[in-house]
């Protein structure tokens, strides 16, 4: 297990805790943040290479890609550490001032995937044998975007793209059951035309085979991994709860989690 580095995914997820809790905002998205670490950091450091492209469509869980980004030297120390200062360069939401490692300044939902298939179309064009990876959130399967861009990848047969899909069963107020009913479905997907897989979102391990088998599939489909996970994992305060995106983190919190990981 150890070759999925494990324990650096425990530091950095300290890490990113520890800048939201200097922050004292209660508006960083912490939850979201946590639901999706995981994926992105095997993403980033597992899979990814260099002349591949990643999108965060869910961009309110930038602080976690920026976490990342910083210990790939892709962010300066000095830049992390002004996050949401007047003086800084980092928002909540993806910044635009990185445009080699962040492609798309995201924030509105149901974008992300409609500019990740033209990246993809156009390596396609170009002939490079690269991949795109995006990461689009279960309540953002409730935009219409989401779905003209799945049927635009499925009808131009981007097999180099890959989709993650953070299925935590919450959006902004409520679960998604609840709100539109359910549209983050493997069945869905499928009728859409993409090779659906399902792995454990919070789980390396699982995440390395789901996308072993996205890499062996030699068809023409566009991919889609639909990743189990839980908003604010990791902290019971706020794990599986609504208020998890709502809530600061505060030492009491910060001292909890590090003593458990230690």
């Amino acid at each position: 297990m150890g070759s999925y580095k494990e324990n650096l995914a425990k530091k950095l997820k300290l890490k990113l805790l520890k800048k939201a809790s200097s922050t004292k905002s209660r508006h960083v998205h912490i939850g979201s943040c946590l639901s999706c670490f995981d994926i992105i950091f095997q993403i980033l450091i597992n899979e990814k290479k260099k002349e591949d492209s990643f999108i965060l469509s869910k961009g309110h869980a930038a602080l976690a890609w920026y976490t990342i980004l910083n210990y790939q030297k892709k962010i300066s120390n000095k830049t992390y550490e002004r996050y949401l200062s007047e003086s800084g360069e980092l928002g909540i939401h993806p910044s635009s001032l990185f445009p080699k490692d962040i492609p798309l300044a995201t924030g509105s939902l149901g974008h992300g995937l409609s500019f990740a298939c033209g990246l993809a179309k156009a390596n396609l064009l170009k002939r490079k044998k690269t991949k795109v990876y995006c990461l689009i959130s279960d309540g953002e399967c409730n935009e219409g975007s989401i779905w003209e861009a799945a049927l635009f990848a499925s009808s131009q047969k981007l097999n180099n793209l890959i989709v993650l899909l953070d299925k935590n069963n919450f959006q902004a107020f409520g679960r998604p059951v609840e709100v539109m009913g359910e549209a983050a479905t493997a069945e869905k997907w499928q009728a859409f035309g993409f090779n659906v897989y399902k792995c454990n979102g919070h789980d390396l391990k699982a995440l390395h085979k789901a996308f072993i088998k996205v890499k062996k599939n030699k068809s023409n489909n566009p991919n889609i991994i639909i990743c189990d996970t839980k908003r604010g994992k990791g902290i019971k305060e706020i794990e599986d709860k609504l208020e998890s995106n709502y809530l600061p983190i505060t030492s009491e919190i910060l001292n909890r989690y590090e003593k458990k990981i230690s």
